[in-house]
């Protein structure tokens, strides 16, 4: 019977990216990947090459499908809030890229970091930001881009800190125990994003006096 190359392709990448997102890519052996997958490990060498070259595709991957989600709808301060929102979304439905992304910076701050097409996909969510707060400077506009990306991401990166500075608890606030307080933490959390973001994007077109500066 023929190998299926797809499919034991997409078991490898789909057990890296929870060990990856779990354990980060000194933590995690090429064993515990292939165990997970139930694949031999040769055949992470024979596909992918090294460890190194497997965790870049993973991320790869999942850049691949969150770049393709995300977007923003309308201009003015609402809709860069919403477009946050759907960050938050993003990252709720997948946890893995956040994680992913955290260990990067952590283990491959000197690497090329996904080369040309990454940076102009990176140079692209910045123009099309843009265009939702018209006369608001670039270099501005990046900026709040990666205040985005920080404060949606840093539920999954961070938890010990909402423990800390929010007074959660492991098991009781921070962890809850039904499914119905796990949407009601989420929901509230995805809003008061939303409202900060708004908040800021409005300080911005006001300053430059935008016509869309007051939301209709």
């Amino acid at each position: 019977m023929a190998w299926d190359t797809e499919r034991t392709q997409k078991l490898l990448l789909d057990a890296a990216t929870v060990c990856f997102s779990e354990s980060g890519l000194a933590g995690t052996r090429i064993d515990a990947i292939a165990r997970a997958a139930g694949v031999n490990k040769e055949r992470i060498y024979t596909y992918f090459g090294n460890k190194e070259a497997l965790f870049e595709t993973v991320l790869s991957r999942e850049l691949q499908t969150f770049v393709g989600q995300v977007h923003v709808s309308g201009v003015g301060a609402e809709a860069v809030g919403e477009y946050a929102g759907a960050f938050f979304d993003r990252f709720h439905e997948s946890p893995h890229l956040p994680r992913l992304l955290a260990w990067e910076g952590l283990e491959r701050s000197d690497a090329r970091l996904g080369g040309q097409t990454r940076l102009e996909n990176c140079v692209a969510k910045v123009d099309t930001l843009g265009h939702a707060l018209p006369g608001v400077s670039r270099g501005h506009t990046a900026q709040l881009l990666l205040s985005i990306i920080m404060l949606a991401a840093a539920w999954w990166t961070m938890p010990q800190m909402n423990r800390l500075v929010l007074g959660g608890s492991e098991g009781t606030q921070d962890v809850p125990q039904t499914a119905g307080d796990r949407f009601g933490r989420d929901r509230h959390r995805r809003a008061d994003l939303v409202l900060q973001v708004t908040g800021a994007a409005r300080e911005l077109l006001a300053r430059v006096g935008s016509p869309v500066a007051v939301d209709r």
